[in-house]
């Protein structure tokens, strides 16, 4: 039979839908098919087919390891499995030029869709209507399947907020709030449609380039398998693998907020683009994300940007209409002037506000919310580390299933469009970071700006969040 769970859909998706703070589930997927989607049992079902793999240096830098400074293979997950091991290079085939000592393996970002095209009854052994989202299955999921090491760099999703089942092994989640964005030193380059990285290595933090660093709350969390992670909207991340193999799958859940989200990245791609592909090529500067399938046109991203604001509009019209409905109704509910008026909500007004300041757009749950949270074993607080700790300290929650929730130790956004481009990188990891580093930051000593000094000045969010108020203005009046 059925697993009786602690939350019905309705009031999982409740809990995931209003909950500004990130938590884990616990006793919620225990009759998934998906728990047993380990290494060989996902290999058995890929039958020899190749995947791409992301590597990297498992020795910290002082900056962060993105995408455009690793190398790329394709192997098998036979293959993966034997150089994980430590097995004999002549059975980890394309892994074998690669010392695992030194190196971590990371497929991220795998759709499943798009993996397993020629066996769709396998979507149904992710089962996200649990949660409240019915029809919502590994269709609309992503795989991720790392070595012990493989990280994520720390960013935020542009969209959406993000569930996180861990199927094998345990990974380790730094989260920080979205009102810390000034303290992690956004950045757009590299670039990617639907992230916004930050400058700071979360594993090695460069105080001295950094020192707004300090400043900010890290909420860390060590995810086990069964356990499901919701990473609330515009939560940065750093995600690292902490076993020798691991397994997650993730799905994004679109809210309505998407809607501006998108207005503002389609600026950024237009100043992105425009800027970037006027520097010469012989450059060399790494700046489009392997994640990124190419650098569109000008007028593609015009075309991008008309209809991410007429999406935007068409939703507030909507929004608007709602409310005004429900306000005529209102009035003809009220008898007499000393009827009660409804209090309204501390917020954002729908079609009033255009999420332009983090204080309307991110508020500080109140403590009279948190207590309409059914916490408890079945549902954990992923609470601020102490300042009492190191950054990458631990202090160990035990749940009542017999997980190890780390307190102070546990992958990537609205990803909804992006596609994986198949680059190989210089398999100097180390030279082509510090490459990066003084393209994307340049160092104090620098005293001529580079093209990068000035995008990331236009592309700061609290400047591309105004542009983007500026422009839906315009389109009102």
């Amino acid at each position: 039979g059925e697993d009786v769970k602690p939350f019905t859909p309705e009031k999982t998706k409740e809990i995931v839908m209003s909950l500004q703070q990130p938590a884990v589930f616990c006793n919620m997927v225990g009759n998934w098919p998906a728990l047993h989607w380990n290494v060989k049992y996902i290999s058995a079902m890929l039958e020899g087919k190749t995947i791409q793999f992301r590597l990297g240096l498992k020795t910290v830098d002082l900056v962060p390891q993105f995408e455009t400074s690793c190398s790329y293979v394709e192997a098998t997950l036979e293959e993966f499995l034997a150089w994980s091991c430590g097995q004999p290079s002549c059975l980890s085939g394309p892994f074998s030029c690669y010392d695992y000592s030194k190196y971590w393996a990371y497929a991220d970002y795998k759709y499943i869709a798009r993996i397993f095209e020629d066996k769709p009854e396998i979507f149904q052994d992710v089962r996200w209507s649990d949660f409240g989202f019915p029809g919502r299955s590994g269709k609309e999921s992503t795989l991720w399947i790392g070595s012990e090491g493989a990280n994520t760099p720390c960013h935020l999703d542009c969209y959406g907020c993000n569930l996180v089942l861990q199927v094998q092994g345990r990974k380790r989640w730094h989260l920080f709030p979205p009102g810390d964005t000034s303290f992690l030193y956004p950045t757009r380059i590299p670039y990617e449609e639907s992230s916004i990285f930050s400058k700071v290595n979360i594993a090695n933090p460069d105080l001295k380039r950094f020192p707004e660093f300090r400043n900010s709350t890290a909420h860390v969390v060590t995810l086990s398998p069964g356990q499901v992670l919701l990473v609330p909207r515009h939560w940065w991340h750093y995600v690292e693998s902490i076993d020798p193999v691991t397994v997650s799958i993730n799905s994004w859940i679109e809210l309505d907020a998407d809607h501006e989200a998108r207005v503002e990245e389609a600026i950024t791609r237009m100043l992105v683009c425009a800027i970037k592909s006027a520097e010469n090529p012989s450059d060399g500067d790494l700046w489009l994300n392997p994640t990124e399938i190419e650098a569109t046109s000008h007028e593609i991203n015009l075309q991008y940007l008309n209809k991410a604001v007429s999406a935007y509009l068409k939703c507030q019209e909507t929004s608007v209409s709602g409310q005004a409905r429900s306000s005529s109704t209102g009035a003809k509910q009220r008898t007499n002037a000393s009827c009660k008026r409804k209090r309204r909500e501390v917020g954002c007004e729908p079609g009033s506000c255009t999420l332009l300041t983090q204080e309307c757009d991110f508020p500080t749950p109140k403590a009279e919310d948190l207590q309409k949270i059914p916490f408890g074993p079945h549902l954990i607080q992923v609470l601020p580390q102490s300042h009492k700790t190191s950054m990458m300290g631990a202090v160990a929650v035990e749940s009542d299933s017999g997980d190890l929730l780390h307190e102070n130790e546990g992958e990537h956004f609205g990803k909804l469009q992006c596609k994986r481009k198949g680059l190989l990188m210089s398999n100097d990891c180390e030279t082509a970071a510090h490459q990066m580093d003084s393209d994307c930051s340049p160092c104090t000593s620098q005293t001529a700006l580079s093209t990068n000094d000035l995008l990331d000045c236009l592309v700061n969010p609290c400047v591309i969040s105004l542009v983007a108020q500026l422009l839906l203005e315009r389109m009102r009046v």
